[in-house]
């Protein structure tokens, strides 16, 4: 035997080892969650088709019977009802009669400018006065456009006739250069009935 020392054997305990479960299920927690994501974006981002599967059994086509059933059916037939339904009618209000006052003020203009017109004809003669006469004319048709009162309606209406008959034989006189005095005093005659029917 050697007279060399031997080294003295003890036991003690060994320290202990770390475990690495705590990683690996941070590892396999992290993975997971990677694929989940991955299937949420396929799930989101592939687009799907709406329409029917090629394998299924859904025709477009209506069928038979349907068709039939849909045929079948009466539309129902609306008739006009022939009675009065009793509400009334709406119509628009009959214009307002006016009164005598109103109604000189809307034609005092036209038969002042009659009496002067005819005042210009008397002067003038002959063709030239022609022009004159057909102003007057129009000036009879915006009177007669004019509705009257109805309390002087009758008389106007009449009155307004005459002045227009004495109007056209005025002109006949002046075209012809005969008898033009007396067709202007009979077209004055006429002005001076519609005047004194709205007091002027």
């Amino acid at each position: 035997m050697s007279d060399q020392p031997q080294p003295d054997l003890r036991w003690a305990p060994m320290p202990p080892r770390r475990t690495r479960r705590g990683r690996a299920w941070i590892v396999v927690t992290l993975v997971f969650l990677a694929l989940l994501a991955a299937a949420v974006l396929v799930f989101f981002l592939i687009p799907r088709d709406s329409g029917p599967r090629p394998g299924s059994s859904t025709s477009p086509t209506p069928s038979p019977s349907a068709t039939a059933t849909a045929t079948a059916t009466p539309t129902p037939t609306i008739v006009p009802s022939e009675e009065p339904s009793g509400e009334p009618i709406e119509t628009s209000p009959p214009p307002a009669d006016p009164t005598i006052d109103a109604y000189r003020e809307q034609v005092r203009g036209w038969l002042t400018d009659a009496v002067r017109g005819l005042d210009i004809v008397a002067n003038a003669g002959g063709p030239d006065a022609l022009p004159v006469v057909d102003t007057l004319q129009e000036d009879a048709q915006r009177l007669s456009d004019a509705p009257p009162p109805s309390a002087i309606s009758e008389k106007w209406r009449n009155g307004l006739s005459t002045y227009s008959e004495k109007l056209s034989g005025l002109r006949s006189a002046l075209s012809t250069e005969s008898g033009v005095p007396a067709a202007v005093d009979a077209a004055r005659a006429a002005v001076q009935n519609l005047r004194s029917l709205v007091g002027l």
